[in-house]
């Protein structure tokens, strides 16, 4: 015998209550996720140079550890087209959706145009960029040579 529940019936609200307390904690967690996000990735929304800075540092350590062995690719030969496609199918779509949670309300925008700038002026200087990485990375590691 199946039961129906009756809209008047006390319990009825609580069931009601607690939907929207589940859909309420699950938007919550999505905004978490996305700070998650957010902050493993933070320095491609935030101003050039420190984008540079950041983006210089991990080129070192995976070359580093590419030339030491330690990875089987070499990340100069596909760095520049690699940022493009993470600012377009990660950063930016990213960069909506903390805009469309409304968490950060109006510096939403801000990171949102700061990821499409960096990603524009990426463009612009990527592949030069990526060779002065190299070219850095080769001083580094002999210096008695400049």
């Amino acid at each position: 015998m199946a039961f129906s529940k009756d809209a008047s019936h006390p319990s009825s609200s609580l069931d009601i209550r607690d939907q929207e307390q589940e859909h309420e904690d699950r938007k919550a967690t999505i905004v978490i996720e996305h700070l998650i996000q957010a902050s493993d990735v933070s320095h491609t929304m935030q101003h050039w140079h420190i984008y540079q800075e950041w983006n210089r540092r991990f080129f070192m350590e995976c070359y580093r550890a590419y030339k030491d062995g330690r990875a089987g690719s070499d990340p100069s030969e596909n760095w520049y087209k690699g940022e493009i496609g993470f600012f377009d199918f990660y950063v930016i779509p990213l960069a909506k959706k903390l805009e469309s949670c409304g968490v950060f309300g109006v510096s939403s925008d801000e990171y949102l145009n700061y990821a499409k700038a960096n990603r524009e002026e990426w463009v612009r200087e990527g592949e030069a960029m990526v060779e002065q990485y190299i070219a850095k990375y080769n001083r580094e590691q002999n210096p008695r040579e400049q």
